[in-house]
């Protein structure tokens, strides 16, 4: 419920969306629950309706115009390209209205430099065209936006998620949509995993994850400005909806990536996080299916609200929310997980392999992919694709790399996640390593070992620009007098194209399910 401040709006309304006031530029009027947003030619300006809810008050001028500088001040950090300034609505002498004249403020916008609608992510997902690159450019801004966020207590945070939970389980009995069966499932395994988790929720307090962020990062908040991810449209109403752990933020654009079927890039962006981010975030990747069912709900609650505002004729936003609240479902109990391992000299194509295989591994958004060459550069301290010199290849090295390999497959195994790890694996020891690290965690170990011709492994190396790996093919043509010794993993022939490559493990992967599920 609302209630509306006593003076009127209206004169400003029919003002910023009469042509006249944007120097005859056509304008397009967008109304939400506590905003009205004008936008005409190359500027979008946005006006706090005068509204007062349970979750905000914009009742006043002086609180509308608080309102707007706080959007400016949260907002300006993730786009600055978008985000102008804060602009006075003025009433002259004479009684006529201009934007930023010299009257009397009688009310205030946030000013804005408008970019082309068609370019957020929830239209290039629909269109399935979020691209690998696209993907890794979106983890890394979120991951820029995470890093820079301020450290906030986390008791409020951790104490608000059952009640985030109970909020969108009441909200989804009034509604008579979804099935009370369902509803109460989701509602039990959330409370249940949130009890679960509820020590790591609050150590990752202690570590420092939970912070002031972005806190609404579904797709229609990120924007593709000179072919670069834009974030926007931060919360600003209300910090403490936004005071939360950073992988809960990370977890609604990973949820939206999935809604519109955009596995593999969901799995991109999750990976090249991880890879990126403290050690700290691998260890909570368990949290991850109560956050992104939480986000599911949430979105389905939203668009149940909108259901029953628009009334008949919304069967697509029906439609939308039943998709939402299945996927909180799915995400809430995933699967067993798998644990699966990539050998091969170089120029095999194990890298590529394990990209292809890990948004196809369940649970949701796929596989974790551990890969020895980004192991070894984080250990320098070095950039993925800064080449190492000589000395960071040493047999000591090399086993202190392995040695993390299997501490971080265990650690994401322990969490009922699925990983991937891609190494060389030339030694005997070092895939026993992997099949003992199976058997601690109650997991069975699925190894793949590459082969290819010599020519093919060192073109492929010569072609490569922009990777992990530093080989070179003089270490190719040394790795042929490898003794592999006895060799237990499913020996596959890559020479060919990476696409039959991993047809022929996926359908290994299916015919080795099918017998341990019989």
């Amino acid at each position: 419920m609302s209630e509306y401040h006593k003076e009127s709006q209206d004169d400003v309304v029919a003002f910023l969306a009469s042509p006249e006031a944007h120097g005859g530029a056509p304008v397009r009027r967008i109304d939400t629950h506590a905003a009205s947003v004008f936008l005409a030619g190359p500027r979008v300006l946005k006006v706090k309706r005068a509204v007062r809810f349970p979750f905000l008050d914009y009742s006043t001028l002086a609180k509308r115009k608080a309102a707007c500088e706080e959007e400016l001040r949260i907002n300006r950090p993730f786009a600055p390209q978008i985000y102008r300034g804060v602009v006075p609505i003025t009433r002259g002498g004479d009684g006529s209205l201009a934007i930023g004249g010299d009257g009397v403020p009688i009310e205030w916008a946030v000013d804005m430099e408008r970019f082309d609608e068609n370019l957020t992510l929830d239209h290039i997902a629909e269109a399935g065209a979020i691209n690998p690159d696209l993907a890794l450019g979106l983890a890394d801004e979120i991951l820029a936006a995470h890093m820079a966020a301020p450290v906030v207590p986390a008791g409020p945070w951790v104490g608000s998620i059952p009640l985030i939970v109970s909020r969108n389980t009441d909200a989804f009995r009034r509604a008579g949509v979804f099935l009370p069966g369902d509803i109460d499932r989701l509602d039990n395994a959330s409370l249940s995993l949130f009890a679960h988790t509820r020590e790591l929720l609050e150590r990752r307090g202690q570590q420092g994850f939970v912070r002031r962020c972005h806190g609404d990062l579904h797709l229609a908040n990120i924007v593709l400005i000179d072919r670069k991810p834009v974030l926007f449209d931060a919360i600003e109403f209300d910090a403490g909806i936004a005071s939360i752990d950073v992988l809960y933020d990370l977890a609604f654009a990973l949820m939206d990536l999935l809604r519109y079927r955009q596995g593999a890039a969901a799995n991109s962006v999750l990976n090249r996080y991880l890879n990126r981010s403290p050690d700290e975030n691998l260890g909570a990747i368990g949290l991850l299916p109560l956050f992104m069912s939480m986000r599911a709900a949430i979105r389905a609650n939203v668009l149940l609200a909108r259901l029953e505002q628009k009334g008949k004729g919304s069967g697509a936003i029906e439609q939308s929310a039943r998709a939402y609240f299945k996927l909180a479902l799915d995400l809430i109990s995933p699967p067993p997980p798998k644990f699966i391992a990539i050998g091969g000299l170089s120029g095999t194509g194990k890298s590529e392999l394990a990209r292809r295989l890990a948004s196809d591994v369940p649970p949701q958004p796929g596989a974790i992919v551990l890969r020895s060459d980004v192991i070894r550069k984080a250990l320098f301290g070095a950039d993925e694709t800064e080449r190492l010199p000589a000395d960071a290849y040493t047999p000591q090295t090399t086993a202190k790399v392995y040695d993390i390999l299997a501490q971080h497959a265990a650690c994401v195994l322990k969490q009922g996640h699925s990983v991937i790890v891609d190494a060389v694996f030339a030694r005997e020891s070092e895939r026993m390593t992997m099949a003992d690290v199976a058997r601690e965690n109650a997991g069975r170990l699925v190894g793949f070992f590459l082969v290819a011709y010599l020519d093919t492994r060192i073109e492929r190396i010569r072609q490569r620009s922009g990777d992990a790996s530093d080989a070179t093919p003089e270490i190719a043509l040394r790795q042929q007098d490898y003794d592999l010794g006895h060799m237990d993993w499913s020996i596959v022939e890559a020479s060919g194209t990476p696409e039959q490559t991993f047809e022929i493990c996926r359908k290994l992967l299916i015919a080795k399910d099918q017998v341990c599920s019989t």
